[in-house]
């Protein structure tokens, strides 16, 4: 119960951030916030970037067609999406679907790094450059930091959780070779909890 009530409290103050330069955008096209769903004791947290058009239309985390392929990639290798957590790093949808900016990050990532305090999974999982780039910053691997085709699906422990970055899911919309690469490093994934 208090997980969820901390839980809870970071959707609040999400809600009334009328500070982020995105409030605007989200009051304009009356999209929600996308705080974050799943399991409040996940075992593996998956980290996207921001809320595309479909998710801010619902303020639910990949419920579009990237979504589609997190939830294909989660049944291959056998976990169940109501067994993990998943989030992004900003909470507001970028106008035009565009990347978010340093300043955007600079202001949502306290909240994400409430939600794996308050969370504690065994693995976290970023999708995508931008939320591997923070977490590892973040959590003293900052020398550790590359291309993310050069770290995806590789392991990398903090003095809180494993870490796996990975290609985000959209990548193999657009590249079709991706999914298996992806396939590959789900495969790893499961080997954590």
């Amino acid at each position: 119960m208090e997980k969820d009530e901390a839980l809870r409290q970071i959707k609040n103050e999400v809600v009334a951030l009328s500070v982020s330069p995105l409030y605007a955008e989200r009051v304009k096209h009356k999209y929600f916030p996308v705080i974050g769903e799943g399991n409040h004791n996940a075992e593996v947290m998956f980290i996207g970037e921001a809320p595309g058009e479909n998710e801010a239309k619902t303020g639910r985390p990949f419920c579009g067609r990237a979504g589609k392929v997190l939830d294909m990639l989660l049944e291959f290798v056998g976990i169940a999406r109501k067994d993990v957590y998943v989030t992004n790093i900003v909470k507001d949808r970028p106008p035009a679907n565009r990347d978010p900016s340093p300043e955007e990050i600079e202001i949502y990532a306290p909240f994400l790094d409430r939600q794996i305090e308050i969370i504690k999974p065994k693995a976290v999982a970023t999708l995508g450059r931008f939320s591997m780039v923070y977490v590892m910053n973040h959590y003293g691997l900052e020398w550790e930091v590359g291309p993310i085709s050069v770290l995806h699906g590789q392991i990398f422990q903090t003095s809180n959780f494993k870490l796996i970055p990975l290609y985000h899911p959209a990548a193999a919309i657009y590249n079709q070779h991706l999914l298996d690469t992806l396939k590959e490093d789900f495969k790893i994934l499961k080997t954590l909890i």
